[in-house]
């Protein structure tokens, strides 16, 4: 049976222009998801999903396949991760043998690391869960949470624990944003990840998630990963 990594990489990026092969600490974003696929040891194969040529020739470069270009009905802003995934699970099924289990990686998470993406796959297997996902807690309890009116004033969402203490409230997580563990069945099915009744998380520290969706995003991630890697060098 077969063990895939896709990395969904459309090229068209709005907000970020070249987002997915922009420089990020000295190499193309992207190019830090494959080698943390690679390195872990765990796919006979890491897929990019793109429709673009140019990110398809960095993802050659840096040691990934690119055996088809995304089709453009998976290829629009409103696009979902779930038949990106599902599309590339067919063809490998169709051109690799049966895939047995499906790693989506996205190409903006340069804080995913080897050894997490491993631990994600034993526990979708140890667990026999259709996925296992990654999270982080949120930094503050989202119970205190405050909606703003059209006035301006505030109003607590749930105000029955405006007095509660921080530590008497439940941590709640968030999705990470780096890796997505599925069985292939999961996939082809196109069931849904975090609303599942089989769906597992991985947790991992705040201090190693980072959304990158905004120019500043970009900048506040790439001090947290020199950080990381100059405490790591000491």
């Amino acid at each position: 049976m077969t063990r895939i990594a896709v990395i969904p990489a459309r090229g068209g990026s709005k907000r970020i222009p070249g987002k997915n092969i922009r420089d990020f600490c000295g190499k193309p974003i992207i190019v830090w998801s494959i080698e943390a696929a690679i390195q872990s040891g765990c796919f006979d194969h890491v897929i990019v999903s793109t429709d673009s040529a140019e990110i398809a020739a960095v993802a050659k470069q840096h040691g990934a396949t690119v055996p088809f270009m995304r089709p453009a009905a998976l290829s629009d802003d409103h696009a979902g991760t779930i038949p990106v995934i599902r599309h590339a699970t067919l063809w490998a099924d169709e051109h690799y043998g049966p895939v047995e289990s499906v790693c989506c990686i996205y190409a903006t998470a340069p804080f995913v690391r080897p050894g997490d993406i491993q631990a994600g796959l034993e526990q979708l297997e140890t667990t026999k869960a259709d996925y296992i996902f990654s999270v982080t807690s949120f930094a503050f309890p989202i119970q205190r949470g405050v909606r703003i009116g059209r006035d301006g004033l505030v109003e607590l969402i749930q105000p029955e624990f405006e007095t509660a203490r921080s530590q008497d409230l439940e941590e709640a997580y968030h999705d990470a944003g780096q890796f997505y563990w599925g069985t292939a069945h999961a996939w082809r099915e196109g069931l849904p990840i975090m609303s599942g009744p089989n769906s597992g998380a991985y947790v991992l520290p705040r201090a190693r998630v980072q959304d990158i969706d905004t120019p500043e995003d970009w900048d506040r991630a790439e001090a947290m990963f020199r950080a990381l890697s100059a405490s790591t060098k000491r």
